[in-house]
């Protein structure tokens, strides 16, 4: 259970200190704070519907909550208690930590972890737990069990005493040490990398000992080579269950069939460059002079599987060859984590966190950056993060360096990190998505070029600027940057005559800086040409931010002194209109709805 997963979810102020004691012991854990009440990583406004939705999508809850309020909200989603997640109840005051739901799937490891950073002794009540000190159907991350309803029966033996023995036939088998075992007992704990039918009175373990070296042609259908491991598994009686990663050179980093093969079998994808295969060259069985020439290592499979199972490891499994593919098994003397080898294929997440505030942020979005193990950002947007970049590596740059920003976040990808490049607003608009593809496209380099790259959209300020005064934008807009760093004034200009003709509504991005002073009011004087001067123009200012402002003046009245580069700009079209209700002035562009009303 990864820890950027959990949701610290909180329904009243008193619970806040609580939970963010919580979220400083579990990096990466997220406060889901309810709306106007208290303000967390992730905001809800429907307390029973956000704690639904959260058990529907398998992250675990530890609610700062009474235990009722849990209870009721997921009691009707109860199903299959193997496929639930943990859910746990935390007093507000932090003085109780109460696992309800998923004790042998998590809860109770996790009860332990938050007992220890409140300094309270967490309500275990499972049986297992408190008489053996742990769940047989709950084993150590990679730990497998063909089949978890086999656990009960010689869970229950041991509890009563009854005479239980241990077979362990590959690595180590530390965590079962404090259970006390007789040899020649009719009941068995086996450990095996073997694929075998446990009979009933055997409790077979597969532990993670097994890696999987792949190598395959660029494209090769994912079936082709996940049928070519699978009958190589089955052919030496290997079981699946005690693979730990699948392993290969970097060059297939971004090859579609081993991550199809790594998802299939549950277990993490994992790379090494051509030098860190070819240490392995003494190990090999049958090195390759054309594989040497292609790669730059004598075998990708061989020597993937033996460089993730590490020294002392012993290849079981020669390559073996399909069309257009190839694998080999190794095992290792000891367990393996698979997150400690080789690296992964990198992530680039460029991730638009909207104008300011959390509650703009989408759910892709924050997620996106609990995922990151580095943020790269212009220092302020970085600070807009507040909690959500708590133990992350932070990599700042000026305000103007986008270019040295986006070139950081793809190198940082191309060691193996998970890097959120992070922008505001949405980064597909004024922002870093199309710097990063440009300079992929541009420079070609491979190790970019493999990297995972996804583009996590934002609300963005004309948005925000939008909502804030009502619906301005309703109709056909544009938007234009006034900054000519980038861009000749030529081109700038000859837009402004095409919305200032369309009757556009505009949005200015950059309309003003300490230099630039001169291109609104000649932006201003265009647009006249094509409509009137009492035309509303709403200045937006530090949206989502402390010290927002939201005003309305008429285009004749827009000027430099009135914005700044944190402010955004929109002018109406001919048909924008501004109105009075209450004490609110609310502005908004007629669709043509009018004329259906008439």
């Amino acid at each position: 259970m990864a820890v950027n997963e959990i949701a610290l979810v909180v329904v009243s102020p008193a619970g806040l200190a609580t939970a963010t004691r919580l979220r400083a012991a579990l990096p990466g854990a997220r406060i889901h704070g309810l709306t106007g009440r208290v303000e967390g990583d992730v905001g809800f406004a429907d307390t029973m519907a956000h704690l639904r939705a959260l058990f529907a999508a398998g992250i675990p809850l530890v609610g700062v909550c009474a235990a009722a309020i849990l209870i009721r909200a997921v009691a009707p989603l109860l199903a299959d208690k193997r496929a639930e997640p943990p859910v746990l109840a935390v007093a507000v005051d932090g003085s109780s930590v109460v696992p309800l739901l998923g004790g042998h799937h998590g809860a109770n490891t996790l009860a332990r972890r938050l007992g220890e950073a409140l300094g309270v002794a967490p309500a275990l009540t499972t049986a297992g737990e408190l008489s053996l000190g742990l769940a047989l159907d709950d084993p150590p991350p990679g730990w497998r069990l063909p089949d978890a309803a086999v656990a009960k029966p010689v869970a229950a033996a041991l509890l009563a005493g009854d005479k239980v023995a241990l077979e362990v036939e590959v690595g180590e088998a530390g965590w079962l040490e404090g259970l006390a075992f007789a040899p020649d007992a009719e009941l068995v704990i086996r450990v095996t990398d073997r694929s075998v039918t446990p009979d009933g009175n055997e409790l077979v373990f597969h532990p993670p000992v097994l890696t999987l070296g792949v190598g395959c042609e660029r494209g090769v259908p994912p079936e082709e080579l996940s049928e070519l491991v699978h009958a190589t598994l089955a052919a030496e009686a290997l079981s699946p269950l005690a693979v730990a990663c699948v392993a290969s050179i970097d060059l297939k980093a971004d090859e579609a069939a081993v991550h199809a093969l790594a998802a299939e079998l549950g277990v993490p994808a994992r790379f090494f460059t051509a030098e860190e295969l070819e240490r392995e060259l003494p190990r090999l069985a049958t090195p390759s002079e054309v594989v040497f020439a292609e790669t730059g290592c004598h075998g990708v499979a061989e020597g993937a599987a033996l460089a993730a199972a590490g020294t002392g490891a012993t290849l079981i499994v020669p390559k073996a060859k399909g069309a257009r593919s190839t694998c080999a098994v190794a095992r290792s003397v000891a367990t393996i984590d698979p997150l400690a080898v080789g690296r992964p294929r990198g992530r680039l997440l460029v991730v638009g966190i909207g104008p300011g505030t959390p509650e703009w942020r989408s759910p892709e979005a924050t997620a996106a950056v609990a995922a990151a193990t580095d943020l790269v950002g212009y220092g302020l947007y970085l600070d807009l993060l507040g909690a959500a970049a708590a133990g992350k590596t932070r990599h700042e740059s000026a305000l103007g360096a986008e270019e040295a920003r986006a070139r950081k976040a793809l190198d940082l990808a191309a060691e193996g990190r998970t890097v959120a490049l992070v922008c505001s607003g949405d980064p597909g608009i004024y922002a870093l998505a199309t710097l990063v593809f440009e300079l992929m496209d541009r420079e070609k380099q491979a190790r970019w070029n493999r990297l995972d790259v996804t583009v996590v959209p934002g609300i963005s300020a004309l948005q925000a600027a939008a909502a804030r005064a009502g619906a301005p934008v309703n109709h056909d807009f544009c938007t234009i940057s006034l900054s000519d760093l980038l861009t000749p004034w030529d081109s700038i200009e000859a837009r402004l005559r095409a919305a200032a003709t369309a009757d556009f509504v505009v949005c200015f991005y950059n309309p003003v800086s300490q230099r630039r002073r001169d291109q609104l009011p000649r932006a201003r004087d265009i647009l006249l040409t094509g409509r009137p001067p009492e035309t509303p123009v709403i200045l937006a200012r530090q949206l989502g931010r402390p010290g927002e402002t939201v005003e309305v003046i008429s285009l004749a009245e827009l000027s430099p002194d009135k914005v700044d580069m944190l402010t955004m700009v929109v002018v109406g079209n001919s048909e924008t209109r501004s109105f009075t209700a209450g004490s609110r002035t609310w502005t908004y562009t007629p669709r043509g709805y009018g004329r259906k009303m008439s």
